[in-house]
């Protein structure tokens, strides 16, 4: 198939546009865009009709930052009301076998009004499906996923996504709950991060209770409060004041100190978290020294947007990034996404597996 068809938030639809072209382009892939502000969705059209699939499979997933995300389909549009699900069941007439199915909507407010019509479809939508195998009765994690993406009651792209390179959350977006206890709502932020960065399956190796992490603009705590409740110790690196409770439980020390000043005495800090308001090439460079003098292993940080250009800012600064780590001959993983819970701003996680002792000692 020739569609390409990706997830993004409302209102960085170009942002996503300009990424899967430069993406596609990296792997010799060629086509154009199409889009409308606001929609939340994007269709990369391909030049030759069998890329869409060979996308969904070369292009990394885990470098899409602006991408909720996709999969490979087609437009099916003016489906007869009396009887959408077999419309729906012949576009997929040539699909391979799917071990699940998510019928969704974009993350819009037309598309939330049309999510009762959805949950409506699903059931017979699912028996028709496994009627023609089309789609496994038990959920089968190493098959193919289908996505419904219904854009109106008689329209909708239907295509599929490769469970090792697509997200594993409905509609790309990670369902958590608002700590009641949590001292603003940005800890949503570091919460989503965590699952959407650290696989399930490396979670408790690499979140253990005793860790200890530093939060650079803690204040009031709202990151510091994620850490804590994963039983971490904290140093809230802020000149403002911190929540009551969090310095209550015995885990948190409150430095008042400037967040780009701020170094450990000891290279003993399993995470380090950053979400201040400053221009992102400055927290880039923030986080760059960090890295290669090995003061924390793991980094989770924000990067504000500016109005206009987000993605050619966001791409600067992971060039950045990669550039001055391999220049120093350290070795990590990088990435980077425009999460749910995020707003102007763009979320980083970088993993450093070994800095030459040289660069510190």
């Amino acid at each position: 198939m020739s569609s390409v068809v990706i997830y993004c938030r409302s209102g960085f639809e170009n942002d996503a546009a300009a990424e899967i072209t430069f993406q596609a382009a990296e792997q010799g892939f060629a086509g154009y865009v199409k889009t409308k502000p606001n929609t939340g969705i994007v269709v990369y059209e391909c030049f030759d009709a069998s890329h869409g699939e060979e996308i969904i499979k070369k292009v990394d997933f885990k470098n899409m930052v602006f991408a909720r995300q996709w999969f490979t389909g087609a437009l099916v549009d003016n489906m007869p009301l009396e009887d959408r699900v077999s419309a729906i069941v012949d576009a997929a007439a040539e699909f391979p076998e799917c071990g699940d199915l998510r019928v969704e909507t974009p993350d819009t407010n037309e598309g939330k009004e049309l999510s009762k019509f959805c949950k409506k479809i699903s059931t017979p939508l699912k028996k028709s499906l496994e009627k023609r195998s089309k789609v496994t009765r038990e959920i089968a994690e190493k098959k193919p996923v289908m996505h419904v993406l219904f854009l109106a009651n008689d329209s909708a792209y239907v295509g599929y996504s490769y469970t090792f390179n697509n997200s594993p959350f409905f509609m790309g977006i990670p369902r958590l709950r608002m700590p009641s206890h949590a001292p603003s709502r940005s800890t949503l932020k570091l919460d989503e991060a965590f699952n959407v960065f650290i696989p399930p399956h490396e979670a408790e190796e690499r979140m253990q209770p005793g860790m200890r992490g530093v939060d650079l603009g803690a204040c009031p705590g709202g990151w510091t409060y994620q850490l804590v409740r994963r039983g971490m110790f904290v140093s809230a690196i802020d000149n403002g004041p911190m929540n009551d409770d969090l310095m209550e439980t015995g885990q948190v020390k409150h430095f008042r100190v400037d967040g780009f000043k701020y170094r450990p005495e000891k290279r003993n800090i399993q995470w380090l978290v950053c979400d201040m308001v400053e221009k992102p090439a400055k927290v880039t460079n923030l986080m760059i020294d960090w890295a290669v003098n090995a003061y924390a292993k793991e980094l989770i940080f924000n990067l504000k947007l500016p109005m206009k250009k987000r993605f050619d800012s966001v791409y600067e600064c992971l060039k950045m990034i990669k550039e001055e780590l391999d220049k120093y001959g350290v070795s990590y993983e990088l990435q980077a996404k425009h999460l749910y819970h995020d707003r102007e701003e763009v979320t980083v996680h970088l993993n450093v597996t070994k800095v030459p002792q040289s660069l510190y000692s």
